[in-house]
């Protein structure tokens, strides 16, 4: 039901509303017609002497059935409803082909422009200056353009864990920025303001600072140090092969370990630059039918574990982050099947970590996923504004789903380090090792 219906609605059952009250009574409605496919009639029905405070509490506790008692009121966040259908997200499935690549001035002769032009005869190359940055106008058309560059500031950081969460001791290397998949949840729909593919030309000086680096161990035996944070690690490999010049640089360095975080089963480089013991290569991986509507344009769950069997037997560790669980109808049936299908497809003595972190995501993320995905079903959950500022699950519910999956991993992977990601302390107590 479009929103000029719903607010007529509201005018003639609460007439006289003031503009903050209706945008929330406005936004209750939405949602909860959107999720159980009523109307509004049957949401908010007319009533005699109905007035705003008793609306309000009735719709929250419909919106939130479980965590009205207990939550605070300041912890519904009802932003106004901005519905824009021309920011939808483009399904159509298409192959990685930019229109528009920008080659700086001053990496024009590197082996990375060299490919982006033998790969991409038919796009349209322009020199750029490093100054004035280029990208297409909508987030969605993010692929058209390619931008290779010199890296001269950003090479290196800790994981950026929200304040008050326990950390894993993560370290980012940042070779790239943007994606290829159209994952609902990705915080880089809001996060990203380049809409561009970045891909930096200079690799090596990115090494370079490894050595000199001081970085903790975290949860792990070695420092851990990954790429996979503002883009996916291996979706672009074929083009930029950085795995060819990490993997020996980590394998040189057995007190360090690196990770390839992926979703994409793009590999080949890996089987080219041979395994190495402290290389993980982790795929973040979810039950089939949430990847099926909800990572759009990603392998299937069996196509990422036919891609690490063939790595394990290619010398490399493995690792998997069950992340972003969504405890939908069915989960527990959902995701055992998932981590069993895990467990029977790769050898268990390969697994370095598997990790689990529940869908969170910032206040401003939710407009832009109600927006490009206007038939998603992930933003129906009973999500609260929590102690780090993001928008997440109940306490009670974010424990019962780690109580019952992080168990099951450590029966399936009893050699393996299993860790809660992105949550408080007595949360994270739930986290095993190894």
């Amino acid at each position: 039901m479009d929103i000029e219906t719903l607010s007529r609605y509201i005018d003639g059952v609460l007439p006289a509303l003031g503009v903050n009250k209706k945008r929330e009574i406005l936004r209750l409605i939405y949602e909860i017609v959107k999720r159980d496919g009523k109307g509004p009639e049957e949401v908010l029905p007319p009533a005699k002497n109905l007035h705003f405070e008793c609306a309000k509490k009735m719709l929250l506790q419909k919106r939130y059935p479980h965590a009205f008692s207990n939550a605070p009121k300041n912890a519904f966040y009802l932003p106004k409803l901005e519905i824009n259908p021309a920011l939808c997200a483009d399904l159509t499935p298409r192959d990685f082909y930019p229109r528009k690549i920008y080659i700086e001035n001053c990496i024009s002769g590197t082996a990375l422009a060299a490919r982006a032009r033998r790969m991409f005869p038919k796009a349209s190359f322009y020199e750029w200056d490093g100054k004035e940055m280029v990208g297409s106008t909508r987030f969605s058309q993010r692929t058209e353009t390619l931008v290779i560059h010199r890296e001269k500031y950003d090479f290196l950081k800790p994981c950026p864990c929200s304040q008050g969460n326990a950390g894993c001791g993560y370290n980012l290397i940042n070779l790239g920025f943007g994606c290829r998949f159209e994952c609902e949840y990705c915080f880089l729909q809001q996060y990203q303001n380049l809409h561009a593919v970045l891909l930096p030309a200079n690799v090596q000086d990115f090494l370079d600072k490894i050595d000199e680096a001081k970085f903790t161990k975290g949860l792990f035996d070695r420092p851990r140090i990954g790429s996979g944070e503002f883009t996916d690690s291996l979706v672009f490999d074929d083009l930029t092969q950085y795995s060819r010049d990490l993997v020996p640089f980590f394998r040189a360095r057995p007190h360090l370990q690196f990770e390839f975080k992926t979703k994409s089963v793009c590999i080949e480089g890996l089987l080219q630059a041979g395994g190495a013991e402290n290389v993980v290569v982790s795929w973040s991986v979810n039950a089939p039918r949430f990847i099926e509507r909800v990572e759009h344009f990603t392998p299937s769950l069996s196509q990422r574990l036919e891609a690490a069997v063939r790595t394990a037997k290619a010398g490399y560790r493995l690792g998997f982050h069950f992340d972003p669980v969504v405890p939908f109808a069915g989960w527990r049936e959902a995701y055992t099947q998932a981590a069993e299908q895990i467990a029977e497809a790769v050898p268990a003595d390969k697994v370095a970590w598997i990790s689990v972190g529940l869908l969170r995501f910032s206040r401003e993320l939710k407009k832009n996923i109600e927006n490009r995905f206007p038939n998603n079903t992930i933003l129906d959950g009973e999500f609260l504004l929590d102690f780090d500022g993001k928008m997440r699950y109940p306490e009670s519910l974010r424990k019962e789903v780690y109580a019952y999956f992080v168990p099951l991993l450590q029966k399936l992977f009893p050699k393996t380090v299993v860790y809660v990601c992105m949550e408080k302390a007595n949360i994270c107590s739930y986290s095993i090792g190894k």
